[in-house]
């Protein structure tokens, strides 16, 4: 006797197998691939990377190699590997340093205009939450770009960046900020 699968039961049970599936597919979040994302660095630093930015901000799967996302999908805090090392600079650098002894230099750029009044001084502050903030390693290779959108510094301080400092570690410092 040979049994033949009722076409019914068969697309029935497949879709109760695919539902959980693309159930996970629905919480990644798009983050733009990085030019070196492939450097083996960057793998250990994603590898390295805490499940959580601090009260809220818990991490999120991505579509990218060399990726991370932390707080809600829609408007993420997001992580690349890889993007394009630093040059020497006048920008904004900044050290920061953990409880641990860990040093991070950041480069810090504001993607938007300062306040109304500031004219071209950058030593004036921005409206909180007015823009979103880029971050991007100074002295490592591979680069590593932590972008912060204007909703999240809106909500918080960006002190959660200390979080990141052992994963940002894993690439070896060659420069520091003056």
């Amino acid at each position: 006797m040979t049994l033949v699968p009722r076409p019914a039961v068969t697309s029935a049970a497949l879709l109760l197998l695919a539902v959980p599936l693309l159930a996970g597919c629905a919480q990644s979040v798009g983050v733009a691939v990085a030019p070196d994302a492939t450097d083996p660095d960057c793998a250990r630093v994603v590898l390295t990377v805490p499940e959580s930015l601090g009260d809220g901000l818990a991490e999120h799967r991505t579509t990218s190699q060399a990726t991370a996302a932390w707080g809600d999908p829609a408007d993420p805090v997001t992580l690349r590997c890889g993007v394009e090392v630093p040059g020497p600079t006048t920008e904004q650098c900044v050290t920061v340093e953990t409880a641990s002894g860990t040093t991070i230099d950041w480069l810090v750029r504001a993607d938007a205009e300062p306040a109304d009044g500031a004219g071209d001084d950058p030593d004036l502050a921005l409206d909180p939450g007015s823009s979103d903030w880029t971050f991007v390693t100074y002295g490592r290779d591979p680069a590593v770009e932590v972008h912060v959108p204007a909703s999240v510094v809106a909500e918080r301080s960006t002190s959660f960046l200390d979080a990141l400092s052992p994963a940002i570690a894993q690439v070896e410092a060659t420069r520091s900020c003056l």
